[in-house]
Order: structure tokens, then sequence, then C-alpha cells
């Protein structure tokens, strides 16, 4: 019953949930550790449902279950003294990052038992849903990210909100403060970089 169907995504919260998220946050990042544990109920269908489209990108057989992945980034962020959070929007981005990087540990730890293959290369429609084959792609996502980040940071957010976090294109706007216009220059343009990243035998410059 807490999975959304395909059709019905992140409905947003009502208002008065959306207030009791901030005030938790607010209490949370004052100190008071009970805040932090009345927020999950409140924030638990959002999550499994990021949780679930992460796992989704995966093999089938993958060792890790959307529930699992939850409750060890909610533990994560749990151990975090100051949580750079202030809002519903800002908190579900915070802990999609933090189920990045568990299936970005996850991936090295299985790759590190693997032979490494050959280069695949990986197409902007992949980048768009996000159909990763194997533990390796999504450890060069991963790295082409952080170079992305480097040079162009909100182009580099944006992916982290869309591809990994699964933000629509309105939401991302409005989490990184742009209008829809930017946002969808920003996506084009890093897809574009990310494939040339990846691919450098593919760029076109």
């Amino acid at each position: 019953m807490d999975e959304p169907s395909k059709h019905q995504g992140r409905a947003p919260l009502a208002g008065t949930q959306q207030h009791t998220v901030t005030q938790l946050l607010a209490r949370w990042k004052a100190g008071d550790e009970d805040a932090f544990a009345q927020l999950l109920p409140l924030v638990y269908r959002d999550l499994r449902a990021v949780a679930a489209k992460y796992l989704s990108r995966e093999r089938a057989g993958h060792s890790l279950q959307a529930t699992e992945l939850v409750h060890e980034a909610y533990l994560r962020l749990a151990q975090v003294s100051a949580l750079d959070a202030h809002d519903r929007l800002h908190f579900f981005t915070v802990a999609a990052r933090a189920m990045r990087r568990i299936l970005v540990d996850h991936a090295r730890k299985q790759q590190a038992h693997k032979r490494v293959g050959a280069h695949r290369r990986i197409s902007l429609e992949e980048l768009t849903v996000g159909e990763l084959e194997a533990p390796g792609d999504l450890l060069e996502i991963d790295s082409a990210l952080a170079e992305l980040e480097k040079r162009h940071p909100r182009p580099a957010q944006l992916v982290e909100l869309r591809f990994f976090a699964g933000l629509s294109e309105s939401e991302t706007a409005e989490m990184l403060g742009v209008s829809r216009a930017t946002a969808t220059r920003d996506w084009r343009f890093a897809r574009l970089w990310l494939f040339q990243f990846l691919n450098p035998d593919q760029a076109t410059g």
C-alpha cells in the first residue's frame, strides 16, 4: 500500500504536513533528536519511491532492497550532527544523495569481486531514463558527475536531482531557484557534456 502507482508520482504533501516537516527539520537542526524520528513517517513513502527508482536501474537480483536502502540512508542522515535541510524538498534531495552514495559504495564492492570488462558506451537515452546495466555504469556516471560538478556546479546538481533523485523538471527548477526554461537548458547541456565525457571517441565538439 505504501507504493505509489506508476502514474501517481510524488503527490505534494498537504500544507499542514509541509509545515510539520519544516518544523521538524528546524527542531532537528537545533539538536532535538526526537524530531528526526518523527520525520520518517512523513517522508517514508517518497523516500521509498526514490529507492525503488534507483534499484530499478540495477540488474535483476541486486542484493539491496528498496526498504533496506531507505533505512540505511536514514541511518546515515541520523548520524549527521547538523543536517543541511530546511524543508521537505531540500531534505528529499539530501536523502537521495545519501542513497546515491550507498549504491556507489555497493557498486564498488561488487566490481572489486569481478574482472573489469571492456568499456561500454553509455547513450544519451540512458542518461535520461537511467537504464544502467552494470555496477561499472553507475561508477562511471558518478565519476563523470563529480567532474562536471567541478566545472559546472549548477548543471551537475540538476543531474543529481533529476537522474538520481527522480525529481521532475518543475521540482528541480524550484529546488535550484531558477526558471523552468533555465533548468531545461541546464539539463540539455549537462546530458551532452556527460555523454561526451563518458564517450570521448563519440564527442562532436
